[in-house]
């Protein structure tokens, strides 16, 4: 149950809503992603006003770990990483429910301590008995945490009107199997309700206005089909390298590691179809028809492509190949690019390809979603214009600069009819006042409310592995090692060859 704020009229739904009594464990605080995202998020839910008072975050972690002030590392981690201004009074209440219990996964004493810590936050803070378990750990520590969580019975509320939930932190699995034999355990502990699966992307502004674009608006559905639309494009680009996360990275890759989570859930955005609602199961079930109808090409070899970014100068900076970076074994075949042509056996979008593809040491940092349109049946102004004119395109941008371009042709002034490509654009910031919370913030407080449309069941993850699972054993396969690119450009040859076979090329963003 979520708490309703009592001034709250039912006919404004401009106002936020608020957590209830409750409180935050998580497991792996001591990680990068606990540090500068977790933490500085519940601060900031805090300093926005969206926590109740008596909200407890309680921190797990190594014995060795115990020896340091849990406040006072939630204190650095808010000061360096928080989005909003650090008040002294927020702080205050906010840190009366810190708590931090030491111990290993597979100490039972030590979830023994944490159960009766859970119990006396609910008896001095007043949770209400109300905890999520924020899984901040490798995909391998995942099992053993649920288990102790039931062994403990941390994982079961004391009554009816108490909830307990469990945050997952992706990847889920690393296959198909992995994936079903996670969702086997948790689900045999913690109901389906209860199971919030954390893609960030998800909790993006812009990731949801894909929704609002399409659905609030006339102007876009009537062409929204392959009637009109030649082709779309998503792509999520860095420009760092693994930054020393070699343990992680290597032996995941680029297409496990963002394929097949956040950029298969921008496609199944892209091309649902209209939900009954916007609640949980509505959302839910169009976007996993969708993702049962993508289909992969018959000649693989053909229409997927995978590199490694390769030694030389990036940003004006000499960097490393992958193969140089710290903690990578010598003759590693981890892509650390990773792009595939996908096709949607739907009426709607019959014969329209979708390009996926992402990677590390690309010329900038970018995440987009292109729409590009097929070219007008006849060009009555193709002697006069000044360039060759490109084909009109929606493109929504994920990040860093949120919003949305149109590209079509105009007349350059003058008194000749020149025609050239222009932009129309959107940007969020300088649209609205507010700024939009960052990913996490959204996410949590969503957990803390027990609101699941951003959060995919266990059928979509499962539905995801099952279309990239056969291109992860076809490159496991293949004698072909993955091609070498130079940083700061964007992508191996191959790539770019995956879609000239088509007629086609990449956007430059």
């Amino acid at each position: 149950m979520s708490y309703q704020n009592p001034l709250r009229d039912k006919r404004d739904k401009r106002l936020p809503r608020i957590a209830g009594p409750s409180g935050l464990v998580i497991f792996g605080v001591t990680g990068d992603l606990a540090r500068k995202k977790l933490m500085p998020a519940v601060y900031d839910l805090a300093n926005r006003g969206l926590l109740p008072p008596g909200f407890s975050l309680v921190g797990f972690a190594r014995r060795d770990w115990a020896t340091q002030d849990f406040g006072k590392i939630v204190h650095d981690a808010v000061k360096q990483h928080a989005r909003t201004p650090f008040r002294e009074s927020t702080w205050r209440q906010l840190a009366q429910g810190f708590r931090f219990v030491p111990g290993d996964f597979s100490d039972d004493d030590a979830f023994d301590r944490l159960a009766e810590t859970v119990h006396e936050l609910d008896q001095q803070q007043g949770t209400g008995g109300n905890f999520a378990f924020y899984l901040s750990i490798p995909p391998s520590f995942f099992d053993i945490v649920s288990k102790q969580l039931d062994r403990s019975g941390l994982a079961h509320p004391d009554g009816p009107e108490q909830w307990r939930r469990v945050i997952i932190e992706k990847p889920f699995g690393h296959d198909l199997e992995s994936a079903r034999q996670l969702n086997a355990t948790v689900e045999s502990i913690f109901p389906p309700d209860a199971i919030f699966r954390i893609d960030h992307y998800l909790g993006k502004e812009t990731v949801q206005n894909i929704l609002a674009l399409r659905f609030a608006n006339q102007l876009f559905e009537p062409i929204w089909n392959a009637h009109y639309v030649d082709h779309v494009q998503i792509t999520m680009a860095e420009d760092i390298g693994i930054e020393g996360r070699a343990g992680y990275y290597d032996g995941i890759g680029a297409a496990r590691d963002v394929i097949q989570n956040h950029l298969l859930q921008l496609l199944a955005l892209v091309a649902m179809e209209e939900p009954v609602s916007f609640n949980a199961s509505d959302l839910r079930a169009e976007k996993e028809k969708i993702l049962s109808a993508v289909r992969l090409p018959e000649d693989l070899s053909q229409y997927t492509a995978r590199g490694q970014y390769a030694s030389g100068w990036a940003g004006g900076v000499k960097v490393n190949g992958f193969l140089e970076e710290d903690g990578i074994p010598e003759g590693s075949t981890t892509e650390t690019y990773a792009a595939v042509r996908l096709d949607i056996d739907t009426r709607r979008w019959a014969g329209v390809p979708f390009y996926l593809r992402t990677g590390k040491r690309l010329g900038r940092r970018v995440t987009e979603v292109a729409i590009v349109f097929k070219r007008a049946p006849h060009l009555p102004f193709e002697s006069t214009a000044t360039e060759e004119l490109g084909q009109n395109a929606l493109v929504i941008r994920v990040q860093p600069d949120e919003g949305t371009t149109i590209r079509f042709g105009s007349k350059v002034p003058g008194t000749a009819m020149e025609v050239r490509d222009v932009t129309m654009d959107f940007g969020y910031g300088g649209s609205f006042t507010e700024e939009s919370p960052e990913a996490y913030e959204r996410l949590i407080l969503d957990v803390l409310l027990g609101d699941p449309p951003l959060f995919p069941r266990h059928e979509e993850v499962e539905l995801s592995w099952q279309i990239l699972d056969p291109i992860e054993e076809f490159w496991a396969k293949s004698p072909d090692r993955p091609e070498q690119y130079a940083p700061g450009g964007w992508g191996p040859a191959s790539s770019d060859e995956m879609l000239a076979r088509d007629g086609r090329s990449w956007r430059r963003p």
